[in-house]
């Protein structure tokens, strides 16, 4: 193929390729004339067609963008949204549940308020009593009087031994210590063994008893008729003789029973038993075993601590006020125990130049010992005018105050009110801080305060 050939052909194609163009914009002769001449701009055009379609593909992917934008900013508020829905559902439940906790309060107070409406009348502190009660208790009550009473000495005192009461146990020959039977502190009976000694002197003793109590049984089971009057009474005074020597010296009558019993010479080896003279406590001990005790010499001192002294100290002046017999009393911490004037001392004491009041008091459950200090109160023969009531009727208080209790208006109510409690004298409490004419429970005030305790309880257990 030549090239004018080739070049008639390639014109051809051209001209064929864009009819179809021209003629779908323009159905003239004069656009199909012009498509030669604009060819070259129609594949410029073509090209910014297609720099077009590039651009009008970025501008759909960004518009896509920005719509899978506004999805996704969507999505984040409709999170967002739900979260708030959620947090509203919450707090609505949480309403619900704030609501529900006040309905409950609600409801919590309605029945404590009922509860409060049956203790009513406990609120402040009183009790209500009916008659029935009063009754079986024995309460009664009475108006505060101003009585006489005799006036009292304070004074300080200490505790001393009864020595009326207390025993010191010895040995009445020189001996040694070979056993204990009681240690410091112990409570021991009458005629309770205490120690173990043994004598040289009280062997012989012993020895001879055996002979003469031998003898005495064989005169006896002769009878008068075999031997002489003389050697009966003999026979008789020498084992009388031989006992009371061994008791002399320390040994007990079962000691001394037990000895004969036996016809044993074995057993006069010497030893023997102290005992107790009579019941107490172990005050003091002062041997160690395997010592040689002398004839005197304290061994044991027991005591019975069931009622001991006290000296009062009261100055010259006022000390001629008090008489022997008058009450007393002796306070210890917070305990008071009854006592009575059982001596006055003629003599002053050297050092604090007071006269000595011995007080004998009975000593309540082993709460008193000698050496301790303590407060007594003397009553005197002058008399006072002071408000009275049986000791029964003032009590302890919870806060450990006295108290009694007054009738409030009407007949079983009551209320506890404090006092001072000036001393007790024979059963009767002397107190202070109330007013006279005052209606108190004089009789069965444990049964009120008991009452008062309860229904206490029960209003703290709401």
């Amino acid at each position: 193929m030549n090239i004018k050939t080739f070049l008639m052909l390639a014109l051809l194609s051209s001209s064929m390729t864009y009819l179809p163009l021209a003629m779908s914009n323009e159905n003239t002769p004069e656009h199909a004339h012009k498509d030669g001449e604009e060819h070259t701009e129609h594949s410029d055009g073509e090209k910014g067609h297609e720099e077009h379609a590039e651009h009008s593909d970025d501008e759909k992917s960004h518009e896509e963008h920005a719509e899978h934008g506004d999805d996704e900013k969507g999505h984040e508020e409709h999170a967002e949204h739900s979260d708030e829905e959620k947090g509203h559902e919450e707090h609505a439940a949480h309403s619900d549940d704030e609501k529900g906790h006040e309905e409950h309060g609600e409801e919590g107070e309605e029945a404590h308020g009922g509860h409060g409406g049956e203790h009513e009348e406990h609120s402040d502190g009183t009790t209500d009593l009916n008659s029935a009660q009063m009754e079986i208790a024995g309460i009664i009550v009475r108006p505060l009087q101003l009585q006489a009473v005799n006036s009292a000495i304070k004074a300080p005192g200490e505790v001393r031994f009864n020595t009326y009461k207390t025993v010191s146990v010895t040995p009445r020959i020189t001996a040694q210590v070979i056993d204990r039977h009681v240690v410091l502190g112990q409570l021991v009976r009458k005629g309770q063994p205490i120690v173990t000694l043994s004598s040289v002197e009280m062997a012989e003793a012993q020895g001879s008893l055996l002979v003469a109590d031998r003898e005495w049984k064989r005169v006896k089971t002769l009878g008068r008729k075999v031997v002489s009057a003389r050697r009966h009474t003999e026979a008789k005074i020498n084992w009388e003789l031989a006992k009371a020597k061994v008791k002399a010296y320390g040994m007990s009558t079962p000691q001394i029973e037990k000895l004969i019993s036996s016809e044993d010479f074995s057993r006069a080896n010497g030893r023997f038993e102290l005992v107790a003279s009579s019941k107490g406590t172990v005050l003091k001990e002062n041997y160690i075993l395997g010592q040689q005790a002398d004839p005197g010499e304290e061994l044991i001192r027991i005591t019975d601590e069931s009622s001991l002294w006290v000296i009062a100290n009261v100055p010259p002046a006022i000390a001629h006020e008090i008489s022997v017999g008058n009450p007393a009393s002796v306070q210890f911490g917070e305990r008071i125990f009854p006592a009575k004037v059982a001596q006055i001392n003629h003599s002053l004491d050297e050092i604090t130049r007071t006269t000595g009041i011995r007080l004998l008091v009975e000593n309540k459950n082993d709460a008193l010992h000698p050496g301790l200090f303590v407060n007594t109160q003397i009553e005197t023969s002058s008399q006072s005018q002071a408000l009275a009531v049986p000791e029964a009727a003032v009590l302890r208080s919870a806060d450990g105050d006295w108290e009694v209790f007054v009738e409030q208006g009407s007949a079983g109510k009551f209320k506890g009110q404090e006092v001072e409690l000036v001393r007790i004298s024979n059963g009767i409490a002397i107190i202070k801080g109330i007013e006279p004419a005052t209606r108190v429970v004089v009789e069965g005030a444990f049964f009120v305060q008991s009452e008062l305790a309860k229904s206490g309880f029960e209003i703290h257990n709401h």
